[in-house]
């Protein structure tokens, strides 16, 4: 049984730790990027590994639960809780310092609360690169990207967080250190901790420091936006680019029509490449070494996919700032659906070859229980959609009061019937919890709590995310 920060207990943390580690304003640390959810707790951000082992040793005598805090961007609830005693939230904003590149080994040690966007700064800096890209990359911080295994839309070549991390500093929820932050490649010494902890949404400890794989950087980068007939267009496209380009393909995005309707509608404004808005297009981005051009490489896939009854429009950026404009309406989609106002969104992920399928069946589903507006768009080249449900224009989301969980429950049962999963890359966070009990395998639950019950028996870590709180004794 967990108990509340008392002022006596807060007092026990001001004599461990510096009164610069405590926040007073705390209410920029109590909500979530779409204000839908509230937290609550006092705010506490240590500065060093030490100070994060001191807290949380105290926290597990006192019995006391955290919510590990990286740059709040999260998009499930894992970040805050107004449920149960009042918790200590852990930011590691005050823990944000490179430690080391090595740029021989591909290598960047940093603490956890170093911002995605300086990460990337230091690898360019050391004329290398760290691929994970997201829309929140000026605000988000390592140690969340990790404990999320976030994506991005660098999947497709580079992989999730996971394969981007060789090691991790954590504090253990007993206060301990695991100093696992290892440079190697090759460490087959036991169980994968580091793979445990990555993904785990703060639930397991604290990671406080990890060593990022970093890669050369492509001297070749090129984009293009093609208008496709169909989803299924757009997948036979992917393999097509994909036996011309190989790895060259950094990301392959899928948008329909609805996004760019909704940026006409409410912005961010933007220009549109193609003379008409096509009902689907892809945005494909790739990078290739010395040698090879990128143009000729996307010419190409235009070409053959022209032929082949695939693409029926494009365009291909003639210039970084074009290519940089071509990303810009992808990016900046996900703002115009916060400010249209969403019924229900989802964030799924497919086997490649069902998508089409799904978006067909989801769509007439949908349909038939009432007016609405989908946009769907998202990582093509990972199986991951965003697929986002909105009011008939000209109606609000309180008119659809009732039909959220209907509209949830159809998208989310095709999802586990075409052996998809309800959480892509956002995590499951708090939002989540049910889905996961509802869709989950029975077997792998029973493994998830067993190992939560055993790094944490007292069930401190972030309690209620992703597994269900241990009840009152």
């Amino acid at each position: 049984m967990l108990n509340p920060v008392t002022p006596a207990f807060e007092d026990q943390l001001r004599s461990l730790l510096p009164a610069v580690a405590f926040k007073e304003d705390t209410a920029p640390y109590m909500s979530e990027p779409r204000g839908r959810h509230a937290g609550t707790g006092i705010v506490v951000a240590p500065a060093s590994t030490e100070e994060v082992a001191a807290l949380v040793k105290a926290c597990a005598a006192a019995s006391v639960g955290i919510i590990p805090y990286g740059g709040g961007t999260g998009l499930v609830g894992g970040q805050l809780s107004d449920q149960g005693p009042k918790p200590v939230v852990l930011s590691l904003e005050r823990m944000n310092k490179v430690r080391a590149v090595y740029p021989t080994e591909n290598v960047l040690v940093c603490d956890a609360g170093v911002i995605l966007a300086d990460v990337q700064k230091a690898a360019e800096d050391a004329d290398r690169l760290f691929p994970l890209s997201l829309a929140s990359e000026g605000s988000a911080r390592i140690g969340g990207v990790l404990s999320t295994n976030a994506g991005g839309v660098n999947v497709l070549r580079y992989g999730n967080a996971r394969a981007l991390c060789l090691g991790l500093e954590v504090v253990r929820p007993d206060g301990t250190i695991w100093h696992g932050l290892t440079r190697l490649r090759k460490d087959n010494t036991g169980y994968d901790l580091r793979d445990l902890i990555i993904g785990a949404e703060g639930t397991l400890g604290v990671i406080t420091g990890a060593a990022l794989k970093l890669s050369p950087r492509p001297v070749g980068i090129g984009a293009a936006l093609m208008a496709v007939s169909s989803p299924q267009a757009a997948l036979d496209l992917l393999a097509l680019a994909g036996a011309r380009i190989g790895d060259g393909i950094s990301a392959f995005e899928i948008m329909h029509r609805q996004g760019m309707d909704f940026l006409a509608e409410v912005g961010p404004k933007q220009r549109e490449p193609l003379d008409e808005i096509p009902e689907w297009s892809v945005l494909i981005d790739v990078g290739l070494p010395a040698g090879l051009s990128p143009d000729a490489a996307l010419e190409g896939v235009f070409e053959d996919g022209f032929e082949q009854g695939l693409v029926t429009d494009g365009v291909i950026a003639q210039s970084r700032a074009q290519r940089q404009e071509l990303w810009d309406i992808r990016e900046n989609i996900p703002e115009a659906n916060r400010r249209i106002g969403s019924i229900s969104s989802h964030d799924v992920a497919l086997p490649l070859s069902v998508i089409p399928a799904f978006i067909e069946q989801a769509g007439a589903a949908l349909a038939a229980l009432g007016d609405f507006r989908i946009n769907c768009f998202g990582h093509l080249g990972d199986g991951n959609l965003h697929y986002n449900v909105f009011p008939a224009k000209g109606r609000s989301r309180d008119d659809y009061d009732g039909q959220a969980a209907d509209v949830k429950r159809i998208v989310h049962d095709l999802v586990a019937q075409m052996d998809g999963s309800v959480s892509a890359e956002h995590g499951i966070g708090r939002l989540k919890v049910a889905d996961l009990e509802k869709y989950g395998d029975p077997v792998k639950l029973a493994m998830l709590r067993a190992v939560k019950d055993a790094l944490d028996p007292k069930g401190i870590m972030n309690p209620g995310a992703v597994i269900e709180a241990k009840p009152a004794q």
